[in-house]
């Protein structure tokens, strides 16, 4: 069994590929910062190996892809990603475009080329790690918020399409709220919230995954928060998100 996790140095992807370990899943570790990838991989307790690869580089997805596509990827997890606070007229251009390239165009590449693999011999998970930004719009985070919205909702549509066609392929979207990584040093911003730790977010996140859950959100508070948001008028929905969900610091 293997499990291919991008964003696998820190964070998020580091724990899941802990969490698989444990379940006897050999790891592939995809990112793009060698000594962390390989701090990484030197506690997995099954076998594990690194690849560094560039997701912003469209020509590196697909070369990722043809050294893993005839290895039977059991697990394909989406994680690599980042934000940037600010507000959309001062954040830097190619900064947002970058990350266009990465929570996106990367999710969308890797998805589409492993989900054909995976229909084929019908098994196989794919997990989108997302955000509950993805049911919302972001005032001083709107480009991310765009992206994960993007994400969410093309893997609930994916998720639809296998189930009418009676598909055992599984694919997921994970929708935390925050969550003590590194993303609020490479957004350059901190939450007004208190985060969860990676450690449970991605215990959770295994378990749902494999009971097939098409959203998976972890923390009873977040859980609360989006189904209360739904029944409040876009634009005070708008301004509890700019006012009290996210605090922008330089």
């Amino acid at each position: 069994m293997k499990a291919l996790i991008t964003g696998a140095s820190s964070g998020i992807g580091k724990c899941l590929a802990f969490s698989l370990a444990s379940k006897g899943y050999d790891i592939i570790l995809v990112g793009r910062d060698k000594e962390k990838l390989e701090q990484v991989s030197k506690k997995i307790t099954t076998k594990s190996e690194i690849y560094l690869c560039e997701l912003s580089k469209e020509k590196e997805l697909y070369n990722l892809y043809d050294k893993y596509k005839n290895e039977n990827i059991d697990i394909l997890i989406n994680n690599a990603g980042f934000g940037l606070f600010g507000l959309f007229t001062e954040t830097d251009l190619n900064r947002e475009l970058e990350m266009i390239d990465v929570n996106i165009k990367a999710y969308h590449i890797l998805t589409k080329l492993f989900l054909k693999d995976f229909i084929k011999r019908d098994s196989g998970y794919i997990l989108n790690v997302c955000s509950s930004a993805g049911f919302m719009s972001g005032p001083r985070l709107s480009t991310y918020y765009a992206t994960k919205n993007y994400v969410t909702k093309l893997t609930m549509a994916i998720n639809e399409e296998l189930r009418q066609m009676g598909s055992k392929v599984y694919i997921g979207a994970l929708c935390p709220g925050p969550v003590n990584t590194n993303f609020n040093k490479t957004a350059k911003g901190t939450f007004s919230v208190k985060g969860l730790s990676p450690e449970y977010v991605s215990n959770y996140t295994v378990n749902k995954m494999f009971k097939r859950k098409m959203i998976i959100v972890p923390g009873l508070g977040i859980k609360l928060g989006l189904f209360f948001l739904r029944f409040a008028p876009h634009r005070l929905a708008l301004s509890i998100i700019y006012k009290f969900q996210w605090k922008k610091s330089k």
